[in-house]
């Protein structure tokens, strides 16, 4: 026959009833069998540390890693990368840095003093940082050297009374407490148990993949932290604008633009090596609801490795860059430069069917740029000046009477619509000026005979006649190029690395349950062994009691009931001769704790 019950925590005990209640060594064998089913640190009461700097000192320590602070730090870095998120950063785009200041005569100022302008290498930001990593370490590297002991130890041996642990149950038996033991013993092994005899009971311990996911998600956020911190650091960006035909040297003078990381030197750490552009292929949907989509988009270039490396060749992709030392050359633009020829008020060239790289203003490629010429011009006076143009290029014209856009993103019907200007260029000025936009303070327009500005379209192979014979512009054809980004980003293995390893140690730590399970069997006054068995969580889970009324009844076909128990004092009356098995479905007793 079973006895099947559930097990009582000492706050559910009644009051009044000897029995129930623990005494103080059974409250330390519950607190032992329940002990290191986790390595965090244990809490201790609130109060002020004591006087004097190691106090202090301990106390900080203590608060720094304990876990709440780590979240708490945690929060505050993902709160304070927000600004950096919504605010223009001087790292990124400074001329948008500029513009927002002077735009904004409180905000900026403000801003700048908060250092929200780079929020990245700000002081505040690096000091949550900092103390976000030194929290995670003061956590981990206990929390590692408390789990090897445990993995080095046993599980503790089983309490007095079994009948005090969440899940519980008990029957009779008329096998020896020996052979129950045995079996009890190789039936948790086989289970994956970690399990020893340990007196009277066997003692089984599970689930201790829950620790390693739960230190190894602390240790991939240290990866992360490092991995980011070095890339940071170490990182260069660079875009670059190639004709085709002409050539690149990874040097920081050949970039249109470039950015770096603190600690990156361009002089000594750009990796050496050139390429040149062949050819640009560029093939596009020509119908259906895709019209304009492209089909591939890809570029062809010769590049050599070092100063004096052999020339290779190789196709750049989308999403398919070019590898060499370290750093990777993407392909992520595409447009036109239409050629021309310009020639001034005698008929000298000043421009000979030269290329000017227009940028794209959307899907279908309608670009718009400057075309200046800044040395060897003079106007019909003869006298020096120069000329300025204003250029808006269609790859498939739609048509007179059409609007000014392409309709189709490949040189199908091209057209170029030129406005003319001459006198200073501003180029001259000792600053820095776009080589697409056209400064009109010290230019003139000139005029049509209507007294507007005057303004033609082209195509291939038509000339423009400036007025009052200022010189004339031929469009002799287009010519394509494509848009590069060099990067070099160390450590992003190691920060992809890490973000695995976090999302599946974070999955363990969530999933996998620790648990313990005692089995004691003993011969008791009549003679016949009394087998009871009892497991016990991290936290009161189903899975506890499920699973020990599943190792309960496979433990009772080896150890049934004992046939002749049916007065024993402890034993349930049954109706029938039939010897019961215990009660599989095991319940946490309620008030357990959490």
């Amino acid at each position: 026959m079973s006895k099947t019950t559930t097990g009582k925590t000492p706050t559910d005990a009644p009051k009044g009833t000897p029995e129930d209640i623990p005494t103080a060594g059974e409250e330390q064998e519950l607190g032992a069998a329940g002990s290191q089913l986790s390595t965090a640190p244990k809490e201790e009461a609130p109060g002020l540390p004591a006087l004097g700097v190691i106090g202090w000192a301990r106390w900080f320590w203590r608060q720094l890693t304990s876990m709440r602070v780590a979240l708490l730090l945690l929060l505050l870095l993902s709160l304070g990368a927000i600004p950096g998120s919504l605010i223009p950063q001087e790292g990124v785009d400074a001329l948008k840095v500029e513009d927002f200041r002077e735009k904004h005569d409180i905000l900026g100022p403000l801003y700048d003093a908060l250092g929200l302008f780079h929020v990245y290498s700000s002081v505040w930001f690096s000091a949550i940082y900092i103390l976000l990593f030194v929290s995670l370490i003061g956590c981990i590297v206990p929390r590692t050297w408390q789990f090897v002991g445990q993995l080095r130890g046993r599980p503790p041996g089983a309490p007095r009374r079994l009948t005090r642990l969440p899940a519980y149950t008990t029957w009779r038996t008329g096998a020896e407490p020996e052979q129950v033991r045995e079996a009890a013993l190789t039936l948790l092994k086989k289970r994956r148990f970690r399990a020893h005899a340990v007196g009277d009971a066997v003692a089984a311990e599970k689930g201790y993949a829950r620790e390693v996911g739960n230190l190894a998600f602390h240790i991939a956020l240290i990866v992360m932290l490092i991995a980011f911190a070095w890339g940071q650091l170490f990182k260069y960006e660079g875009n670059k604008l190639i004709l085709e035909g002409d050539g690149f040297s990874n040097t920081l003078t050949q970039y249109d633009d470039f950015k770096s990381g603190n600690l990156f030197d361009p002089d000594h750490d750009l990796a050496p090596f050139s390429f040149s552009l062949k050819n640009f292929r560029g093939t596009y949907e020509a119908t259906g609801p895709n019209r304009g989509t492209p089909r591939i988009y890809e570029a062809k270039v010769d590049y050599s490795e070092g100063a004096y490396g052999e020339e290779k060749t190789t196709t750049i992709k989308v999403n398919e860059p070019l590898e060499i030392d370290g750093s990777k050359v993407y392909l992520v633009s595409h447009g036109y430069a239409p050629v021309l020829t310009i020639r001034d008020a005698e008929g000298n060239v000043v421009m000979d069917k030269e290329a000017t790289a227009l940028l794209p203003l959307d899907s279908n490629v309608t670009s718009s740029g400057a075309v200046m010429v800044r040395d060897g011009y003079r106007n019909a006076e003869g006298e020096k000046e120069q000329l300025g143009f204003n250029a808006f290029f269609l790859p498939t014209y739609g048509g007179e009477g059409s609007t000014m856009l392409s309709t189709f993103p490949a040189l199908t019907n091209p057209m170029l619509a030129l406005s003319a200007y001459h006198g200073d260029l501003g180029v001259d000025a000792g600053f820095a000026k776009s080589i697409y936009q056209l400064d009109k303070k010290n230019l003139k327009e000139f005029k049509d005979s209507d007294g507007e500005l005057f303004k033609k379209q082209l195509k291939i192979g038509e000339t423009m006649t400036l007025p009052n014979g200022a010189g004339t512009v031929t469009f002799d054809g287009v010519q394509e190029w494509a848009g590069f980004q060099v990067t070099q980003q160390p450590a992003s293995g190691w920060a992809l690395a890490g973000a695995v390893a976090a999302i599946f140690g974070l999955a363990g730590s969530l999933f996998i349950q620790r648990r313990r399970v005692w089995v004691r069997a003993v011969r008791g006054a009549d003679g016949v062994t009394v087998v009871e068995m009892a497991g016990l969580g991290r936290s009161e889970s189903a899975k506890v009691p499920e699973e020990l009324g599943d190792l309960a009844a496979i433990l009772y076909e080896q150890a049934p009931d004992a046939p002749d128990t049916t007065d024993a004092p402890d034993a349930p009356k049954n109706d029938d001769d039939t010897p019961d098995s215990p009660d599989t479905h095991v319940v946490p007793a309620e008030g357990a704790e959490k």
